[in-house]
């Protein structure tokens, strides 16, 4: 994933939200279960098609006062994860 694309969370993926703001990401299909903290559940609802990856760290910056230098690292590892364990819609989705 680079920082100008624009991932789309999987539509089949239940987020159940927490107490505190924390999160359940499950995948009805393989039974994954992800706990999430805060700033991935904006992350997670940021991930909608129309912006890319460097545009939802920014909006990460402008909401948290206190985001380190490395939010854009910080994004892209957290969503090529998602990829990885297929929270992501793929391109054959579309």
């Amino acid at each position: 994933m680079n920082p100008t694309d624009c991932p789309v969370a999987n539509p089949d993926i239940v987020l159940r939200e927490e107490f505190d703001d924390w999160a359940i990401l499950f995948h009805p299909l393989t039974n994954e279960t992800v706990g999430i903290g805060p700033v991935a559940v904006m992350i997670w609802k940021l991930l909608d098609g129309q912006r890319t990856v460097a545009q939802v760290a920014d909006e990460v910056k402008a909401q948290c006062s206190d985001a380190p230098d490395t939010v854009l690292d910080d994004t892209l590892e957290f969503v090529n994860d998602l990829e990885r364990r297929l929270l992501l819609r793929g391109p054959e989705d579309e």
